[in-house]
C-alpha cells in the first residue's frame, strides 16, 4: 500500500522540477530579452566630477538613478581626458629630469679631472661639490612630490574622454522638457549650462539613432553619436553577441516623456543629464536561422542618459557619454 504512495510522491516531485526548471528557462530568456538592448540595462560610463554623484530626481524620474558600476573615471580623482593624459605623459617623458642632468654633469667633471689628470685636493673639491648637488636635487625633487600630492584632486575636472567625430545634423520634434535655461549641477560640477531646444531635439534624435546603430551593428554609426569610452563598451557587448551566435534586433524606439535633471561645463566640456522613458521592442535573434530567442513586445523602459559636447560645438555636438538605471 506504501508503494504507490511513494512512487506516486515521486512523479510529483519529478513534475515539479521540471515544471521549476521550464519556469527558470522563460525567466532567463524574458530577462536575456529585457537586457538586449542598449546597454544591457547596466549603469556605466563618465559624467565627469559627477560621475559617482546622483543626478537629481525629475518627474520622470522621481526616485534616485542606480549608481554608475564601470567607468573610466576614477574615484576620487579628476577626470582626464585621454587624449592629454597620453600628451602629458610623452611630455614628461621628453623632458630630461634634474637628476638626470646632475649625474651626468657629475659624471662629466669627474671624467674631465680624469682626463687632465688632476687628482689630490681638486678632485676632493669636485666630489664635494658633485655631494652637495645630488643632495640639493633630491631635496628638490621630494618638496615637488610633496607640493604636488597635496594640490586638490577636483579641481578642473573634465570628461572621461575626448569627443569622437560630430556634425550630426538637428532638429525633429521636441520631445522632452525642462527648463530651457538648463538645471544647475549637483555634486562637484562647475557651472550651469543653458540648454535650448535644439539641444532637446538632439537628445530624443540621438535616442533612437543610437539604438537603431547598435541593432544594426555599426560601429562607424556608434563611433558618431557616443564616446570612445561608450563605443568600446557597445563594441564589446556586440562581440559577445557574435561569439554567442545572436544578434540584438531593435525597433519601435519612441520617447515618451523626458526632463533635463542637470547640466553643467568642467574646463572644454559641457554635459547634461537626461532622464527619459521611451518605448522600445528588443529581442535576440539565432544569427544562423533567424529564430528568435524569445518572443518579444513593446516596453517601456526609463533610463537616465548623459550627453557630453565640447563647449561651442552646438546641439550637433552631443554624444552620450553615461548610462544609468531609474
Amino acid at each position: 500500500m506504501h508503494a504507490p504512495a511513494s512512487i506516486g510522491t515521486g512523479k510529483f516531485w519529478r513534475k515539479a522540477g521540471i515544471a521549476a526548471v521550464a519556469l527558470a528557462a522563460t525567466l532567463a530568456l524574458s530577462l536575456e530579452a529585457a537586457d538586449a538592448r542598449v546597454g544591457g540595462g547596466r549603469s556605466f560610463g563618465s559624467r565627469g566630477a559627477n560621475t559617482f554623484s546622483a543626478p537629481p530626481a525629475t518627474n520622470t524620474t522621481p526616485k534616485p538613478a542606480a549608481p554608475i558600476e564601470r567607468s573610466i573615471t576614477q574615484p576620487g580623482k579628476p577626470a582626464v581626458p585621454a587624449a592629454s593624459a597620453a600628451t602629458q605623459t610623452a611630455a614628461n617623458a621628453a623632458k630630461p629630469s634634474m637628476m638626470r642632468n646632475l649625474l651626468m654633469g657629475g659624471l662629466i667633471g669627474a671624467g674631465l679631472a680624469t682626463l687632465f689628470g688632476l687628482g689630490g685636493s681638486l678632485a676632493a673639491v669636485l666630489g664635494f661639490i658633485l655631494q652637495a648637488l645630488l643632495i640639493g636635487g633630491l631635496v628638490w625633487l621630494a618638496i615637488a612630490f610633496f607640493r604636488s600630492r597635496m594640490q586638490p584632486a577636483g579641481a578642473g575636472a573634465q570628461s572621461g574622454g575626448p569627443m569622437a567625430r560630430s556634425g550630426l545634423a538637428s532638429g525633429g520634434p521636441a520631445g522632452l522638457g525642462g527648463a530651457a535655461s538648463g538645471a544647475a549641477a549637483s555634486g562637484n560640477a562647475g557651472p550651469a549650462v543653458s540648454i535650448a531646444g535644439a539641444d532637446f531635439n538632439a537628445f530624443e534624435r540621438l535616442l533612437g539613432e543610437i539604438q537603431a546603430s547598435y541593432g544594426r551593428e555599426d560601429i562607424d554609426a556608434l563611433g558618431d553619436r557616443v564616446t570612445p569610452e561608450m563605443l568600446s563598451y557597445f563594441a564589446g557587448d556586440l562581440e559577445e553577441n557574435k561569439r554567442n551566435g545572436v544578434r540584438n534586433q531593435i525597433s519601435g524606439v519612441k520617447l515618451l516623456q523626458g526632463d533635463l535633471a542637470e547640466a553643467w561645463r568642467e574646463r572644454a566640456v559641457e554635459y547634461a543629464t537626461v532622464a527619459m522613458r521611451f518605448a522600445i521592442t528588443d529581442e535576440m535573434v539565432d544569427r544562423a536561422s533567424g529564430r528568435k530567442t524569445a518572443d518579444a513586445s513593446p516596453r517601456e523602459v526609463t533610463e537616465v542618459w548623459t550627453f557630453a559636447r565640447p563647449t561651442g560645438s552646438g546641439a550637433a555636438g552631443w554624444q552620450l557619454s553615461a548610462i544609468q538605471q531609474a
